[in-house]
């Protein structure tokens, strides 16, 4: 089954791709950056505000009512304000500046403070994943669903910032991974790759996306502690059903001080 684009879902997925020819072009001179006495730091600043100002660019082009929400500059208003576009030029930053190659650009469309469409793009490994509400998860038009797995013990977990291995208790044999690019945890969940993705401290552009593709992928996502505000509260769990179940009780014990203090 291939995935049905929409007008604004071929509008997202062009602008990121010119972000990310960018964005791969800096990548290739970082390497060389790292043997310098000032290092690449500002250099990839540098290549955030240019993929920044292409997805500006590319997205106002196409609709120039829309409002956005971005990392770098915040939020810019809209004469349509139904609509708005939250963006995270270039997710991965660090493992970007040490010339890792597991970084992305996302783009999430708002309507009416619901995300409807999404855009997860990794320009190094040429994959593109995207989502509209109601018509499922796809990755470079294959659909995805999230992993079937439905017991910790046999789980690959992703947990990210300041979540530990004493803030959620999981069994021995339960592989934790730490990524260094939230969106592409949440690309990862919905294609199956990681069952799971936990962590505390998270802006709306760096989930919007993500949390939809979860979505229509079959799984579920919801703040640490259940809540529903998945975008705009506080951090993120993101699994399958059965998964998101058993970690929001690992994450919200009865004794709600002590997890507070991990947290």
């Amino acid at each position: 089954m291939s995935a049905r684009r929409s007008a604004h879902m071929n509008v997202m997925i062009e602008a990121a791709e010119k972000a990310g020819r960018a964005l791969t072009r800096d990548f290739g001179e970082v390497e060389q950056l790292q043997v310098s006495r000032k290092g690449p730091g500002d250099f990839v600043s540098a290549a955030d505000h240019k993929s920044e100002k292409i997805l500006r660019e590319e997205l106002l082009k196409a609709r120039p009512a829309f409002g956005f929400l971005f990392e770098e500059s915040g939020e810019i208003k809209g004469e349509d304000k139904s609509y708005r576009w939250i963006i995270d030029p270039l997710d991965g930053t660090t493992n970007f500046l040490h010339g890792l190659p597991h970084w992305c650009i996302s783009i999430a469309l708002e309507k009416d403070k619901e995300i409807v469409s999404a855009v997860i793009h990794d320009p190094i490994k040429n994959e593109t994943f995207s989502a509209e509400k109601g018509g499922g998860a796809f990755s470079n038009s294959k659909r995805l669903r999230v992993a079937g797995r439905t017991s910790l013990v046999d789980a690959l977990v992703s947990i990210d910032g300041e979540i530990s291995d004493d803030t959620v208790s999981l069994p021995n044999s339960c592989r934790t991974r730490r990524m260094g690019s939230a969106c592409l945890n949440l690309a990862y969940v919905a294609a199956g790759r990681l069952d799971a993705y936990l962590e505390p401290k998270l802006f709306p552009w760096d989930k919007a996306a993500g949390a939809l593709l979860v979505k229509e992928a079959g799984g579920y996502v919801s703040e640490l502690d259940g809540g529903k505000n998945f975008v705009y509260g506080k951090g993120i769990v993101a699994a399958n059903p059965q998964l998101h179940t058993a970690l929001v009780k690992q994450l919200n014990p009865s004794d709600k001080k002590e997890i507070a203090a991990k947290i």
